[in-house]
């Protein structure tokens, strides 16, 4: 067994990032998000209008929020303390009914079996050590006939060893893989490289459990869950338009994101 990252260092790692995480999030800086993952997602995602709804792993709360505006009723929970606060004192500022919660998305206690019509993630239940155990809670909190949705980095291409190729003038010709099969926890450094104080902040440390395609897929269908759809979003051409240097290559090449939607039988 290669050596773990418990959650408790996970939330550890995630309080120190939550300060300039909130900051450049709520700013609008991680272009990925804007541009591309959270307009595809909502799309994927469909109309959650008057449902109840967890958010699991829901950070600072600004998907959450996204979610709210269109009409769902959202609970949310997060295993970081400081990014809950941060969500709980933008609800404040700005209500939206939101209820916010510190919880793992693998132990769910405080919710009763069948609490929710619908559950959804963006971009969090790859970051914990247990996806298995998370499929299974949101499975019980989910009642009957209700959808889980989810968004995560694309397995089969956000490995520990990737890469570009460029040529002569520098454009991305081709994307590598290396690592796949490489299931050894590690912490990933990085920043929202369009911020404008990106130089003068330090970079995040995230979590990262890398895992096949088939650790994700097989304890959804583990858990009672029936497959509705995967989707790979490509990166749209207005991205393209916008940010050419950081989009173009991932739309010529690979997705970075991966999304299943399934349903409780």
């Amino acid at each position: 067994m290669p050596p773990q990252i418990r959650e408790s260092e996970v939330a550890a790692q995630w309080d120190r990032n939550a300060d300039v995480w909130a900051d450049h999030v709520r700013n609008r800086w991680d272009i990925f998000r804007e541009h591309y993952n959270n307009p595809a997602f909502l799309e994927f995602v469909g109309d959650l209008s008057g449902k109840i709804v967890l958010d699991a792993g829901c950070g600072e709360g600004h998907n959450t929020r996204m979610f709210a505006r269109s009409g769902a009723r959202i609970t949310a929970v997060d295993l970081s303390a400081k990014m809950i606060e941060f969500a709980r004192a933008e609800e404040t500022r700005e209500p939206l009914g939101i209820r916010y919660e510190r919880a793992s998305f693998t132990d769910l206690t405080i919710f009763k079996d069948g609490s929710f019509d619908s559950a959804i993630s963006t971009m969090a239940l790859m970051d914990g050590p247990d996806f298995a155990g998370a499929m299974r809670e949101i499975t019980r909190v989910l009642r009957p006939g209700g959808t889980l949705a989810f968004s995560i980095l694309h397995p089969c291409f956000s490995t520990r060893g990737f890469g570009w190729i460029t040529d002569a003038s520098g454009r991305a010709i081709k994307f590598t893989v290396a690592d796949y099969f490489n299931e050894e926890p590690w912490i990933d450094r990085w920043k929202f490289g369009h911020a404008p104080n990106a130089e003068q902040v330090e970079k995040f440390a995230v979590p990262r459990f890398d895992r096949k395609l088939s650790d994700y897929i097989n304890p959804v269908v583990a858990a009672g869950l029936r497959l509705e759809e995967i989707r790979e979003p490509r990166a749209p051409e207005s991205a393209c338009e916008l940010y050419p240097v950081a989009f173009r290559k991932f739309r010529d090449h690979v997705p970075l994101f991966f999304y299943v939607r399934a349903s409780k039988p």
